[in-house]
């Protein structure tokens, strides 16, 4: 099945609190799970909350990886949503499971953007100024 996208919800149960309550330990680990997969780092922006917990985002050419830790549960949430055939979503998801010292792993794989109804695969992007008709994924004639 082909898809624009996909997108990978990984609960990270049984994590080190420690490391899931710094924001440097959390802000450089998504930095560098999107390094390992290769991604083309866009911005970065993470929050601290009080008393504790962080959120954040990595914003990639290619999409996001996202994150929110609840350290007093040893529980981190994380996004991890690539588009195009290079860059490989569970690089990224292993990467983070070892960082953040996580016993009790778990992955959700999501197709997105499933656009070809005749399992035809879909440029990433459109390199030109065609429009699609979004019914048949036909071009429209202009």
């Amino acid at each position: 099945m082909y898809a624009l996208g996909t997108h990978l919800l990984v609960e990270l149960r049984e994590c080190n609190p420690k490391i899931l309550k710094s924001l440097d330990s959390v802000r450089n680990a998504l930095v560098s799970a999107a390094k390992e997969a290769k991604a083309t780092i866009i911005d970065v922006s993470f929050h601290e909350f009080n008393p504790f917990g962080i959120s954040g985002v990595v914003v990639i050419a290619e999409s996001h990886l996202t994150i929110h830790t609840w350290p007093e549960y040893d529980y981190a949430a994380v996004d991890i949503f690539t588009c195009g055939d290079i860059i490989k979503p569970e690089v990224a998801a292993a990467y983070l499971i070892e960082k953040f010292e996580c016993k009790n792993p778990s992955i959700v794989e999501m197709k997105r953007g499933i656009l070809s109804h005749r399992n035809e695969k879909l440029p990433h992007k459109v390199c030109s100024s065609t429009t699609y008709n979004s019914e048949l994924l036909q071009p429209i004639s202009k």
